[in-house]
């Protein structure tokens, strides 16, 4: 079943590719991803929300807030290195939280070697231009 959102996620928050998202659907926990259907924004949710009641055509009561890190969070070398390749960082903004955070805990396990952070941060953009989700295992 679809359920409409009613502002556009880009303009609200930032622009992205993907919006993945998180909150409540009638006070119960959801994670979803934002899409566009026959001309209108909103998420999918399956079978079992059925289940729980939640019929076609109902009002429901939808609280929403973008999932994951986002780039006004980040550090700013990393915000940077993003911003200078637009390709990564819109692939890096399409990611789910799980793959954005692992890269993120890589880069932050460096504190006080500025050296192999700067190396990180540049093997990361590499990555994510070439649309890795996650770095290989070495």
């Amino acid at each position: 079943m679809f359920v409409p959102v009613p502002f556009d996620p880009d303009a609200v928050w930032a622009p992205k590719h993907v919006h993945h998202v998180t909150g409540t659907l009638n006070g119960m926990g959801i994670r979803a991803v934002i899409i566009e259907h026959k001309g209108q924004r909103g998420f999918l949710v399956g079978p079992a929300w059925l289940r729980c009641g939640l019929e076609p055509g109902a009002q429901v009561t939808v609280v929403l807030a973008p999932e994951g890190p986002q780039r006004a969070d980040l550090a700013d070398d990393v915000a940077a290195a993003l911003e200078t390749n637009p390709a990564a960082g819109a692939f890096f903004d399409s990611l789910a939280q799980f793959y954005q955070r692992a890269y993120l805990r890589w880069i932050d396990a460096t504190k006080g070697r500025p050296v192999t952070r700067a190396q990180r941060i540049a093997e990361m953009v590499t990555l994510l231009e070439a649309g890795m989700k996650q770095r290989p295992r070495t």
